[in-house]
């Protein structure tokens, strides 16, 4: 059912503002791609922001590698990124006008009045609040030339609410919110304040994000409201757990987005496809390209749990896009991995794509099975292959030589039916043979169908297999 079009929210504006401190996390990846369905449904703007103001931990390589892994995942923004440190001057602006209406102020408290305070306020075992004298009190002569920063005036009676996309009604009471620093000692803006900045200044009207920024809206607020800015529409999303319901993390598949795509060898829509039901579903549609995600996403259908990452499912699920893609693209993606730069090489691969993909869960699977059409004689056998290349197999690898080297043709009912012809007259079932048939051609005790890979590696080449395990006369 398509959406029509007073179900659509006009002039809807997000985005995915990460830091760049290192690779780009799935959860990162799942939040942009919410805002990306977000902003796409309503027919809006999805937008990215490195938040790089923390300049000692943002690298030019963590830029690099979110940029690669959201293209990779066909997220980048609609517009080019915006980098929260070249808009420090605007930020610095937005500070010196709140304390031009009375809605912040210069505290001149120093580092030893406030950890007095912090071990006060542990010592009689109550929550350490700053509560500053300066928020009503006009500096004087002595404060000349002293450091200060500059704080927000929070309201401090009443209460803050937020009604969430996704969490529903939050409230908190003002009393618990710090006049929180806009301007640090040194002049330099805060994330507090460069957030709320930089979300007004882009029109961003939606929020998305992690529930971990929950508590940060409650100080962000009450800044857009002293601004007398639009307020946005906030959703945040529960956080991805692992299998045992812990929080995720590198022992559960907590790996950046590179490494799905390099090192575990997924295609890039099945993971697009997993991470959107990864907390978020449409009635009982697991399998979900991006048009009709596009269609379909809404807020309303993001679980208020915390969603459990399942490394099992995820590879199924790419299995089944490994067998949805066009095999000349597998190519291109698996050759590589078998070093294959020559054109015959390549040709091959892609002959034998139909049958190599249909039991892959990933590309180094792949990659792997489809090792066997390019090792050279003699080949390696695994321990499992050689385990089967008994007194027993050789006999019968010895009849199946001479039945296909006598096979008029090479097909594949041609080989089949000299196979079985052998089983048949050596009163064996045909796995009996099959199994050391495949170790001998292949090295291995698992590949594609047998009757496929006879064809795949070729009369000759397969003769020649054949004829070293069994000691046939080739």
């Amino acid at each position: 059912m398509r959406v029509s079009a007073s179900d659509k929210i006009p002039g809807v504006v997000t985005r995915f503002a990460p830091s760049p401190t290192g690779y780009l996390h799935i959860g990162g990846a799942r939040t942009a791609l919410f805002n990306y369905l977000f902003a796409r449904h309503h027919g809006g703007k999805y937008l990215v922001r490195i938040e790089d103001t923390d300049r000692k931990r943002s690298t030019p390589q963590a830029i690099e590698a979110i940029h690669d892994g959201l293209e990779w995942l066909g997220l980048l923004g609609d517009d080019k990124p915006t980098y929260q440190f070249e808009r420090a001057a605007r930020h610095v602006e937005v500070a010196n006008a709140l304390l031009e209406s009375g809605n912040a102020y210069r505290c001149y408290l120093t580092s030893e009045e406030l950890q007095a305070r912090r071990e006060k306020a542990q010592a009689e075992k109550r929550p350490f609040r700053i509560n500053s004298e300066w928020r009503d009190r006009t500096p004087g002569a002595e404060q000349d030339g002293q450091p200060f920063v500059v704080r927000l005036k929070t309201p401090s009676e009443g209460e803050t609410v937020i009604e969430d996309a996704v969490q529903g009604r939050v409230a908190v009471k003002n009393e618990e919110i710090d006049d929180f620093i806009l301007l640090r000692s040194d002049g330099t803006p805060t994330y507090m304040l460069a957030v709320v900045v930089d979300d007004h200044d882009m029109g961003v009207t939606h929020v998305i994000r992690g529930d971990d920024h929950l508590n940060n809206a409650f100080r962000q607020l009450p800044l857009i409201r002293a601004m007398g800015w639009p307020e946005p529409t906030y959703a945040h999303v529960p956080l991805i757990h692992g299998a045992d319901g812990a929080k995720l993390s590198k022992r559960h598949g907590a790996l950046g987005v590179d490494a799905y795509r390099d090192e575990m060898g997924l295609l890039p829509e099945a993971l697009f496809n997993y991470l959107l039901r990864l907390g978020w579903g449409h009635g009982d549609a697991e399998i979900i390209s991006r048009e009709e995600a596009t269609e379909w996403f809404d807020l309303a259908g993001v679980g208020k749990s915390p969603a459990r990452f399942d490394t099992k499912k995820l590879l199924n699920l790419n299995g089944h896009y490994i067998r949805e893609a066009d095999d000349a693209r597998l190519v291109e993606l698996v050759a590589p991995k078998l070093m294959l730069d020559d054109e015959a090489g390549r040709a091959l691969l892609l002959k034998a794509m139909p049958e190599l993909k249909a039991r892959a869960q990933d590309l180094n699977q792949l990659a792997e099975s489809a090792h066997f059409l390019f090792v050279t004689r003699p080949l390696t056998m695994s321990e499992k292959a050689a385990s089967l290349l008994d007194d027993e197999a050789r006999p019968l690898l010895a009849r199946a030589y001479a039945a296909l080297a006598a096979a008029e043709r090479w097909d594949l009912e041609s080989v089949d039916a000299a196979i079985r012809t052998v089983a048949e007259e050596a009163e064996v079932k045909l796995g009996k043979l099959a199994q050391p048939l495949r170790a001998a051609l292949t090295g291995s005790n698992t590949s594609p169908g047998i009757f496929d890979v006879l064809v795949l590696l070729g009369r000759d080449e397969a003769l020649a297999r054949i004829a070293d395990q069994s000691g046939a006369k080739e």
